[in-house]
């Protein structure tokens, strides 16, 4: 097999800047600085199709357009194949190849795909197909088995596209045999990834303190902390996207003086999560930080994010994610200096989602399932069920006692 290239390009832009393929459609892959194998084309032009169907929602988009690109860079650039002749002993080969890249497709930080040169959008040649924060001390990459699934998922419907299409004939994913070497099945509920009540205490302090020392700047961190815990918010729900813009006007009472939050999640459903009196305190400290009047008026179409520097709301998740990520490294330090150095180690695994698992799995405690579950978003009781630890903390009280001798 061919050396691979020490650089592989983005294939694929941003949501924002992806044309539409069905109006502009693919006569050339020249923009792309690799070689080609026949049928590359028809290959793009099928594979833009497919990516750009999911726009709806930012975070579909973004998992459908990785999996995709890492599947046609290994077609191209490690076989130098076409999509028609991908077969199920293929499938394998990929799997095998994508539980360990070579080191130079992987990059401790996230990069921007394509930057602006001579007027064009060209792929940037420090982004890398594969992220890993483990690279910086000389680990080494893994693929979970939660990012198996989907990348399974994620080719088992585009070669259900492809043959939609009359591309190919057969899907690969579906004639793969014994799946369950590669994705194993858990007895049980899954564990809920989430803070600790100490780091979320140090989170939650840390970041109060911020926005004290500097209001200009962190009491947009500290509304953004509290309302991806108190309203289990995604962070895609927090940006502007072209099917939503979150504005202070989508906080809204009933007529009973009950206040709502509207925001539209995932799968592009619309839903009212409850606001509680300190999501509602946090909201009117956040506003009067902005100069604005203590709860919105009816229709108020004032963003609800608001970007540092320009006029509307940030539509980044990566600066969300930023603004998350400082709160949680000082709190991580704060941790360190009370000796708390084991907690502040784990916490160095947090992500902005955590904080959503985080802020069900506290209310489930203490409120009725079902209306978890419908502020949640989620589709089924079986969801929220997830977060509850009752059944899980009773088990391990049955057999403390046991003995061996």
């Amino acid at each position: 097999m061919a050396k691979t290239p020490t650089c592989p390009p983005a294939f694929f832009d941003t949501l924002e800047a992806m044309q539409n393929p069905y109006k502009n459609r693919v006569k050339s892959v020249d923009h792309l600085p690799v070689a080609t194998p026949e049928n590359a084309v028809d290959d793009y032009q099928y594979a833009s199709e497919f990516i750009f169907s999911y726009r709806g929602s930012p975070d579909t988009f973004n998992t459908y357009r990785r999996e995709i690109e890492h599947f046609l860079h290994w077609c191209w650039i490690v076989r130098h194949d076409s999509l028609i002749s991908v077969g199920r002993e293929h499938i394998e080969e990929f799997i095998d190849f994508s539980r360990s890249p070579p080191k130079s497709w992987i990059s401790p930080v996230n990069a921007p795909r394509f930057i602006l040169s001579m007027g064009e959008r060209r792929p940037n040649p420090e982004w890398r197909p594969y992220t890993s924060t483990t690279v910086i001390d000389g680990g080494e990459y893994t693929l979970s088995q939660s990012s198996l699934q989907s990348l399974l998922g994620v080719l088992s419907s585009f070669f259900n596209y492809l043959i939609q299409e009359e591309y190919i004939k057969s899907n690969p994913i579906a004639q793969l045999r014994q799946k369950s070497k590669f994705v194993r099945k858990h007895q049980g509920q899954s564990k809920v990834r989430r803070l600790s009540p100490l780091q979320w205490d140090y989170t939650l302090s840390v970041t109060e303190k911020m926005a004290s020392e500097d209001p200009l700047v962190h009491e947009r961190s500290l509304f953004i902390m509290q309302a991806l815990f108190a309203l289990y918010l995604r962070i895609s729900e927090l940006v502007v996207t072209p099917r939503w813009e979150p504005q202070m006007g989508h906080f809204q009472p009933d007529t009973e003086g009950n206040w709502w939050f509207l925001t539209v999640g995932k799968g592009n459903k619309e839903r009212e999560v409850s606001v509680s009196d300190a999501m509602l305190e946090a909201l009117k400290r956040y506003r009067k930080s902005r100069g604005l009047s203590a709860l919105p008026s009816s229709g108020e179409a004032t963003c609800l994010i608001h970007k540092t520097r320009g006029k509307g709301g940030i539509s980044s998740t990566r600066q969300i994610r930023s603004i998350v990520q400082t709160c949680f490294d000082n709190a991580a330090t704060a941790m360190r200096r009370d000796g708390f150095s084991d907690d502040a180690d784990r916490l160095a695994d947090a992500t902005v989602h955590w904080l959503r698992h985080t802020g069900i799995s506290e209310d489930v405690k203490h409120r009725p399932r079902e209306h978890v579950r419908d502020d949640a978003g989620h589709g089924s009781s079986a969801i929220t069920d997830r977060y509850i630890d009752v059944e899980r903390a009773e088990r391990h009280a049955s057999a403390r006692s046991k003995v061996i001798k």
